[in-house]
C-alpha cells in the first residue's frame, strides 16, 4: 500500500496501542524544550544576569510588547500559552534538520492539536472577560442576522490555522527530501538554511494569529476592552 503524505509510521505498539514516529518525535522536542528551559533557569540572578538571563528576559520582554499591543490589560495572562506555542512550533519545525527526523507539524494530527488548542483556549478566555452572555452576544455583532457566519467564521480561521502550518512546513520537507535524492549531501545546504528561516517565520505566524484570535474573543472582536473590572484593573497596573 503506497504511503501518504497523511500516513504516519508506527515506532512501536504497547499491547493494543500503535505509538507512531510523530508522537514520538513531539514527545523529543518536549524533553529537549524543558531540559533546555531547566538548564537556562536553574541560576536566575535579578542582581547580577548573565548572558542567557539577559537574552531570555530580551526575548520575554518583547513577547509581552507583543501581546500589549493586541490585547488590553496584564500581558502576564497571555505569556505562557504564546510563549509556549511559539518555542514547541519553533523547535518543531528545526527538528526537521535533524538526520532521519521528520517535524511533527509536517503531520495534520499535530497541527489540528495545535490549532484545537488555540480554539479552546479563545473560548476560554472569551467566557472569562466577556462573561458566558457577552461571549455568546459576541456572535450577533453587528446583527444577529451574522450569527451564522460568525459561528462558521470561527472554525474556518482555525481551520486555516492548522492547514497553513501543515503545507508549509510539510513542503519544505519534500524540497529539502527531492533534492537530497537527486543532488547528495551538500548540495541542499542553502536549502537547510532557508528552512531554517522558514521554520522561524511559520512559529512566529502560528503565535501571532493565535494571539489575535484569543484576543478577538477577549475584547468581541470590537477592538475595544470588555466592560469588565478584572480587565479594567489590568489595564491601569500595566500602564
Amino acid at each position: 500500500m503506497m504511503e501518504t503524505p497523511f500516513a504516519s509510521a508506527p515506532a512501536f505498539a504497547l499491547g493494543p496501542l500503535v505509538v507512531s514516529w510523530t508522537v514520538v518525535t513531539t514527545w523529543g522536542v518536549m524533553a529537549a524544550l524543558t531540559l533546555a528551559a531547566w538548564l537556562v533557569t536553574r541560576r536566575m540572578d535579578s542582581a547580577a544576569p548573565g548572558r542567557a538571563q539577559a537574552v531570555l528576559e530580551l526575548l520575554v520582554g518583547t513577547l509581552e510588547s507583543e501581546i500589549r499591543a493586541t490585547i488590553p490589560g496584564d500581558p502576564a495572562r497571555f505569556r505562557a500559552l504564546i510563549g509556549t506555542l511559539l518555542v514547541f512550533v519553533l523547535a518543531a519545525n528545526w527538528s526537521s534538520l535533524v538526520p532521519g527526523v521528520e517535524p511533527p507539524t509536517a503531520h495534520l494530527e499535530t497541527d489540528a492539536a495545535l490549532a484545537a488548542l488555540v480554539f479552546a483556549a479563545g473560548i476560554y478566555w472569551g467566557i472569562r472577560s466577556q462573561g458566558l452572555g457577552g461571549w455568546l452576544a459576541s456572535f450577533a455583532r453587528p446583527s444577529w442576522v451574522m450569527i451564522p457566519l460568525n459561528l462558521v467564521e470561527q472554525v474556518t480561521r482555525h481551520f486555516s490555522l492548522m492547514v497553513r502550518l501543515f503545507g508549509n512546513v510539510l513542503s519544505g520537507v519534500f524540497v529539502i527530501g527531492i533534492v537530497l535524492s537527486l543532488a547528495g549531501l551538500l548540495v541542499p545546504i542553502p536549502l537547510m538554511a532557508l528552512d531554517l528561516l522558514t521554520g522561524a517565520v511559520q512559529a512566529y505566524i502560528f503565535a501571532t494569529l493565535a494571539l489575535v484570535f484569543i484576543g478577538s474573543a477577549v475584547t468581541g472582536e470590537s477592538g475595544e476592552p470588555p466592560d469588565n473590572p478584572d480587565s479594567s484593573s489590568d489595564t491601569r497596573e500595566s500602564a
